[in-house]
């Protein structure tokens, strides 16, 4: 579900009429008939389209939480704690409170499966933040406008197409958040000190 609302197939997980799994964990998803595709008819994208999404939010969090709840991160991530290979994504309220938790090998994965958690929850993503392991991409940008999350942060560095999708798409993005310091890459209003 994640994957399919962070690309923009679907909307909302009411769209989805039916998931099988099939042999060889084959998964089909049945779309109710009301749903149209879009024109990608669910490819990946690349944030290039005309059409890209903008976020509407007026969400602002104080530094101190963003900072928490990214290092949080290394505290619940079973998996890298005991392999040191995955990444960790984690979706958290303005107040710092965890809603959804995610972690795969892929770090696209990992915030796929933290947004279908959240969506399952029911919850409003324009009023929460994503926090990930994993480097700052565009695609990774891409995914959070799309569902409309307005900020990302992460331990890790961001890339140029990551900052220039958080600028097209209105995101906030955070990297480096270490300790007590971070960077703020775009729309620093939404970060309180």
């Amino acid at each position: 579900m994640g994957y399919l609302l962070s690309l923009g197939v679907i909307k909302s997980i009411e769209e989805i009429q039916k998931i099988a799994i099939r042999k060889g964990n084959i998964c089909h998803v049945s779309l109710k008939p009301t749903v149209n595709l879009p024109t990608s008819g669910g490819k990946q994208r690349n944030g290039t389209q005309e059409a890209c999404p903008k976020i509407v939010s007026k969400l602002a969090v104080k530094a101190e939480i963003i900072q928490k709840s990214v290092e949080n991160l290394n505290r619940i991530a079973e998996i890298f704690i005991k392999t040191g290979g995955a990444h960790a994504a984690a979706i958290y309220n303005h107040e710092g409170a965890l809603l959804a938790f995610s972690e795969d090998v892929s770090r696209h994965y990992a915030v796929d499966k933290a947004i279908g958690e959240g969506a399952l929850k029911k919850t409003d993503f324009s009023e929460c933040f994503l926090a990930l392991s994993g480097r700052l991409t565009g695609d990774i940008a891409l995914k959070a406008a799309t569902v409309g999350i307005p900020i990302l942060a992460s331990l890790a560095a961001a890339t140029t197409s990551g900052i220039a999708m958080a600028k097209k798409t209105r995101l906030t993005l955070v990297g480096f958040v270490r300790g007590k310091n971070m960077n703020i890459y775009s729309f620093p209003e939404r970060i309180l000190s």
